[in-house]
């Protein structure tokens, strides 16, 4: 089954922020994607404007903020990482949002933006998962790993 937001989610993968004071104009298009077009720096934090631009570009609602754990109560609770869920995890200053693309007893493989300053696939513990939810009237998968991948996951760094 594909799922549409993480189908567009995947393919943010690679794009970064500007470096030093430049501003990757594709990353600053996801804040107005999101429902934010008064952003205009990448430096402010923009793992919910991916999210909700992934979101909003699949035909589904977003939270309209740009408040990470906004997202844990956003869409349906479940229990346990399902492939496509939206994840939070809460740091130091606020949280962290992705889409679970994979995982195991131990792990969580979260899609995401601001991840190290880019969108790539991390590798999270479970353990430190605050939230998962699903999109409110996207189908369920039958399976929770369907169409689950961690191809050129990396070690979890900065989401600030």
């Amino acid at each position: 089954m594909s799922l549409k937001w993480i189908d567009i989610a995947r393919s943010y993968i690679g794009l970064h922020e500007g470096i030093g004071d430049l501003d990757n104009p594709k990353v600053v298009a996801l804040y107005a994607l999101a429902g934010h077009p008064e952003v205009k720096h990448d430096a402010v934090p923009w793992c919910a404007a991916f999210v909700g631009a992934c979101l909003r570009q699949a035909g589904l609602p977003s939270t309209g903020t740009l408040w990470a754990l906004d997202y844990a109560k956003y869409g349906d609770k479940v229990t346990s990482p399902v492939v496509g869920a939206i994840a939070t995890k809460k740091r130091n200053g606020g949280g962290h949002v992705f889409f679970v693309v994979d995982f195991d007893g131990s792990y969580v493989w979260g899609l995401g933006g601001n991840q190290s300053d880019r969108v790539n696939i991390v590798k999270f513990p479970r353990s430190i998962i605050h939230s998962y939810s699903w999109p409110h009237g996207a189908p369920f998968p039958k399976a929770p790993h369907d169409g689950a991948f961690r191809v050129g996951a990396v070690k979890a760094g900065s989401e600030a």
